[in-house]
C-alpha cells in the first residue's frame, strides 16, 4: 500500500509540473497578451509601457522561467484589473464554489445512487424504465438550459428562491440542481449497468443457493464491484464539478471561482486565468488521488495489481 501511495504522489507532483507549463503555453498561442486589455488605437509607445510593466519585453523563455519559479511559490503575479495578488483573488471567491460544488456531488450521489440500485435490481421492470427515463433526461438537458428554466419556474413565477446572487444557502439550490442534473443522471446509469452485468456472476448465484435474501445478495456481494465505476466516475466529478461551475455560475450571476474566470479571460486578466487554472487543476489531482486510494482499499484485486500482497 505504501509502495501505491509513493507513486500516485510521484504521479500527480508531475502533473502539478505539467499544469502551469500548459497553461502558460496556451495563452501566449492565444495572441498578444495585452490584446483587448488596452484600448483600440492605443499608441505603440503606450503598449510597449505597458509590456514593460508586466513584464511581457522580456524574451519568452526568461518569461517563462520567471513564471515558473513564482508559480511553485503559489505567486501568480498581481492581477491586472484589480491590482492585488492573483492568487488572492482566486482563494477569495473558492470557498463559494466549493459550497456549491460539495452540494452539487452531495446531490448527485443522493439521486444517482438510489436510481441506479432500483434500477439495476430489477432489469427490465416498470422500475427500470422510470429510473431510466430520469436518468437521460438528466443527461440530454445540457445545464445552462436547465438553469434557467429553474429561474423561470422558481425564481421568476414562483417566488420562492433568489435567480441570483450567493447571500444564504436558498442561493445555493438553484446552481447546484443545474450542476448536479448531469452527473447524477450519470451516476444511476453506471450503477445500473454495472449492477445488471454484476447480478449474472458466479459468485452471485452461488450466495442466492446459500438461501441469502436478494438484499443481502444486493448489499453484501453485488454492491461492493458493482460501485466501482460509479466510484471513479464520482471521483472525476469531484473536481471536474468546480471547472464544470464556470457555466452554471455565469447563469446565476453566482460569486464564485467560475465567475471570476469568466471575468478574467474576458478582459485578458492572465495572473488570474494562470492561478484559476492551477489551482482547479489541483483540486482534480487531489481528488483522483483520493479515489484511488479509496478504490484499493475497497477492491483487493487493485493491490494485487500494484504488486501488493
Amino acid at each position: 500500500m505504501i509502495v501505491f501511495v509513493i507513486r500516485r504522489l510521484v504521479y500527480c507532483l508531475g502533473l502539478l509540473l505539467v499544469v502551469p507549463t500548459a497553461v502558460f503555453i496556451l495563452l501566449r498561442l492565444g495572441g498578444d497578451p495585452i490584446t483587448g486589455f488596452v484600448p483600440p488605437g492605443t499608441p505603440p509607445e503606450q503598449q510597449q509601457v505597458i509590456r514593460k510593466r508586466f513584464g511581457l519585453d522580456r524574451p519568452l523563455p526568461e518569461q517563462y522561467l520567471t513564471y515558473l519559479s513564482r508559480a511553485a511559490r503559489g505567486d501568480f503575479g498581481e492581477s491586472w484589473r484589480a491590482r492585488r495578488p492573483a492568487m488572492d483573488a482566486a482563494l477569495e471567491r473558492l470557498p463559494a464554489t466549493l459550497r456549491l460544488a460539495g452540494l452539487a456531488l452531495a446531490m448527485a450521489i443522493a439521486v444517482g445512487v438510489p436510481l441506479g440500485l432500483l434500477a439495476g435490481s430489477r432489469p427490465g421492470g416498470l422500475v427500470d424504465l422510470l429510473a431510466s427515463m430520469i436518468a437521460l433526461l438528466g443527461q440530454a438537458i445540457p445545464g445552462f438550459i436547465l438553469g434557467t428554466l429553474l429561474i423561470l419556474l422558481f425564481a421568476v413565477r414562483l417566488h420562492w428562491l433568489p435567480s441570483s446572487g450567493g447571500d444564504g444557502w436558498r442561493a445555493l439550490i438553484l446552481p447546484a440542481v443545474a450542476l448536479a442534473a448531469y452527473p447524477a443522471a450519470i451516476i444511476a446509469r453506471l450503477l445500473r449497468s454495472s449492477l445488471h452485468d454484476t447480478l449474472g456472476a458466479d459468485y452471485v448465484r452461488t450466495a442466492r443457493g446459500k438461501g441469502l435474501s436478494e438484499r443481502g445478495v444486493l448489499l453484501g456481494h453485488t454492491l461492493r464491484n458493482a460501485v466501482l465505476p460509479a466510484l471513479a466516475y464520482i471521483g472525476i466529478q469531484a473536481g471536474f464539478l468546480i471547472g464544470g461551475a464556470v457555466v452554471i455560475e455565469g447563469v446565476f450571476a453566482y460569486p464564485g471561482i467560475g465567475q471570476l474566470a469568466l471575468g478574467a479571460v474576458s478582459n485578458r486578466d492572465l495572473p488570474v486565468v494562470q492561478a484559476v487554472v492551477v489551482i482547479v487543476a489541483a483540486l482534480i489531482i487531489a481528488t483522483g488521488f483520493l479515489v484511488d486510494l479509496i478504490a484499493t482499499l475497497i477492491d483487493p484485486r487493485l493491490r494485487l495489481r500494484e504488486g501488493q500482497v
